[in-house]
């Protein structure tokens, strides 16, 4: 039998060989022995953290602190391990206890500054990741994730100059190349993204996240060579539990609600893990106002705020309190004024920490904490999983489960969440009684009357149109668009001017289909009043699958422009359905590719049809549920009061169905 001290040599030489099984099991027989041996302890933690056994390596570290708390190597081991699980405050202690004993250790400044990277304290990390530069010149793991910091900051070019230098150190640095690919996304530059991305994945294709990015960055420029096979790639990887793709690009690929909450499940577990207790409460007055905080990073001139900011200013304000909690910028827009004069406080979060964030919403004693952002845009769900208020609603911004336990509700309505898809989401539903989607019925329209010409459209044909973001348009749905075309003689297709890389893909894929390239016409952008205006010089609006038109879809329709869509299966596919059920058009909804082929070459051919189908249109617009701000807020409040009542009676979420 092997002496303790063999049995530690030996344990020690699989380590260093690789062998971590063999490892493993020596140090634990070891620790039999000697089970208060310091080295022993850390390694096998190491070798745990190595094999993402975090929770195990949790208890050997804790049993090397009570042996000695004075290893700067312990407190670092340990600080690893609590931000693998998602526990970034008391990571952050640890790092600290770490440097207090040994500030010369790189390592230790570079994963503090993640872990404060992790909890938004950006200024902080950049402080530390320049002091792991100072103390290792050559040190491209501090560069790039310098490199994170600044992008956050919106320093890009600070940023580009970070990766780069860590590049210069080790070219073949996958992550490195991800961040590139991160900064240009940030920078609303598809095409370099998507080439970054690309060499990230020919040096590691299974870095977390780095097929979905890749993905998305393809589809925003319309790049569709290879994406089947990304794709398929993405399934089986959520499938067997690897992150490979963020929930807000996938959402414009997933066909089932199965696999947006696999993609949520994972990614909320990963980069948002709970941590935290929602606040206590006192007993409120009988006649006590219910306190709203709507969070987003998006309150100017954007397509959330263009659609909430009626419901803000409708907002009874003898029964609530609204505040705006902003993450973003004031840009100074009409909207953002009408935000600023509708809520009774904004509350200024953009630039705090996290827990900097959760206690400027305490302070304020929020009871609903709205998410309008979810995993979109300039979000803030680490607040959310650090509990910030007793009850937390998903809304508006990201039409999905985000996942997470933490959200107590998701507001739907019956046509994008029916009930037999409950079980795909982490919150509880609370149904509204027409369309969930809040709309603007004072959204203003230019009296300006375009011409076709002025738009750079044919004199005559039909003019089908789709205002959607690039990246919903799917080679599946523009195939049937090139046929409509073919069927439809004369006709052409008025897209959004995304970019000049999407625009040159999409006229080289309409000519591989036999179509015309110069029968796509490509609208400049233009502001909210004018655009709405234009649509008047369509005849039919072609939407997207699987994620359907919403904003786009309520400006088509409050404009008067008939909306055709086909009915999907995840709430991102079904918007267009509830507002045409709301408006009472269900004859627009059709449930297959096929019918919705069939239907739009139908109508092309049928103008009165189709001119009956517009006066319904005008009809129905100003009478219907889908644009009555006003009923909108006071059922909306309804659902407030609803989760108020069951969480002051002591009563955990539950579904909640509204009343028309």
């Amino acid at each position: 039998m092997a002496s303790a001290a063999e049995l530690f040599q030996r344990a020690v030489s699989s380590f260093q060989q690789g062998r971590l099984d063999e490892a493993e099991h020596d140090f634990r027989k070891f620790l039999r022995k000697d089970p208060k041996n310091l080295a022993a302890l850390n390694i096998l933690a190491i070798i745990l953290v190595t094999l993402k056994r975090y929770d195990e390596a949790e208890p050997y570290l804790k049993s090397a602190l009570r042996i000695n708390a004075t290893s700067d190597a312990t407190f670092y081991n340990y600080g690893l391990v609590l931000k693998a699980l998602g526990r970034p405050d008391e990571a952050l202690q640890r790092f600290t206890e770490s440097l207090a004993i040994n500030p010369s250790n790189a390592e230790s400044w570079n994963n503090r500054g993640t872990v404060l990277n992790d909890l938004r304290d950006y200024a902080a990390a950049i402080a530390d990741f320049d002091r792991a530069i100072a103390l290792n010149s050559r040190y491209p793991a501090a560069f790039f994730n310098k490199g994170k910091s600044l992008a956050e900051l919106k320093r890009y070019d600070e940023a580009l100059a970070a990766c780069d230098a860590a590049l210069a150190l080790q070219p073949d640095l996958a992550e490195a190349w991800f961040g590139r690919g991160f900064i240009f996304a940030q920078m609303r530059q598809p095409d370099e993204a998507a080439s970054a991305f690309a060499r990230a994945r020919q040096i590691n294709p299974e870095l977390p996240l780095l097929k979905g990015s890749l993905l998305h960055q393809k589809m925003l420029i319309c790049d569709w060579n290879g994406t089947d096979r990304l794709i398929a790639e993405i399934e089986r990887d959520l499938a067997s539990g690897k992150l490979s793709a963020e929930p807000f690009g996938w959402q414009g690929i997933a066909t089932s609600e199965r696999s947006l909450q696999l993609c949520a499940t994972l990614y909320n577990a990963s980069r948002f893990p709970a941590h935290g207790h929602a606040p206590a409460s006192a007993a409120p007055a009988a006649d006590a106002k219910i306190r709203v905080g709507y969070l987003s990073g998006e309150f100017r001139q954007q397509a959330t705020s263009l659609l909430l900011v009626g419901v803000l200013e409708q907002h009874d304000i003898k029964q609530f309190e609204i505040f705006a909690i902003d993450n973003g910028f004031d840009d100074g827009s009409a909207t953002r004024q009408r935000i600023d004069a509708s809520v009774q406080g904004v509350i200024d979060i953009s630039g705090l920490s996290d827990p900097q964030a959760v206690a400027a919403i305490r302070d304020h004693h929020i009871d609903i904490l709205v998410n309008l952002n979810g995993y979109f845009g300039d979000n803030r769900t680490g607040v959310f999983a650090r509990r910030a208020a007793p009850i937390q609603v998903n809304y508006l911004g990201f039409p999905g489960t985000l996942g997470a336990g933490y959200m107590d509700y998701i507001i739907a309505d019956q046509h994008v969440l029916p009930a037999e898809h409950r079980p795909f989401y982490a919150e509880k539903v609370a149904w509204l009684p027409n369309c969930y989607q809040a709309n603007d019925d004072k959204k203003e329209i230019a009296a300006q009357i375009f011409t076709r010409e002025e738009c750079g459209l044919p004199a005559e044909g039909v003019v089908f149109c789709c205002f959607n973001n690039a990246y919903k348009i799917t080679p599946a749905v523009f195939d049937v668009w090139m046929r409509i075309l073919t069927q439809v003689k004369g006709s052409v297709l008025w897209l959004l001017d995304d970019s000049a890389v999407a625009v040159a893909n999409l006229r080289r894929e309409a000519a591989a289909r036999g179509v015309d390239a110069n029968r796509i016409v490509f609208a400049a952008r233009l502001p909210v009043p004018e655009h709405l205006a234009r649509h008047r010089v369509a005849d039919l609006f072609l939407d997207t699958l699987p994620y359907n038109a919403h904003t786009t879809a309520s400006d088509a329709l409050w404009a008067g422009l008939p909306l055709l869509t086909c009915l999907g299966e995840t709430f991102a596919g079904r918007v267009a359905a509830s507002l045409l059920h709301n408006l009472h058009l269900p004859e627009l909804i059709t449930t297959t590719l096929e019918d919705y082929e069939r239907l739009a070459i139908e109508l092309a051919a049928n103008p009165d049809r189709l001119a009956e189908i517009r006066r319904k249109l005008s009809d129905n617009r100003l009478t219907s549920p889908a644009f009555d701000t006003r009923l909108f807020t006071r059922r909306l409040e309804a659902a407030f009061r609803a989760m108020v009542e069951r969480h002051r009676a002591g009563l955990a979420p539950s579904h909640i169905a509204i009343p028309g």
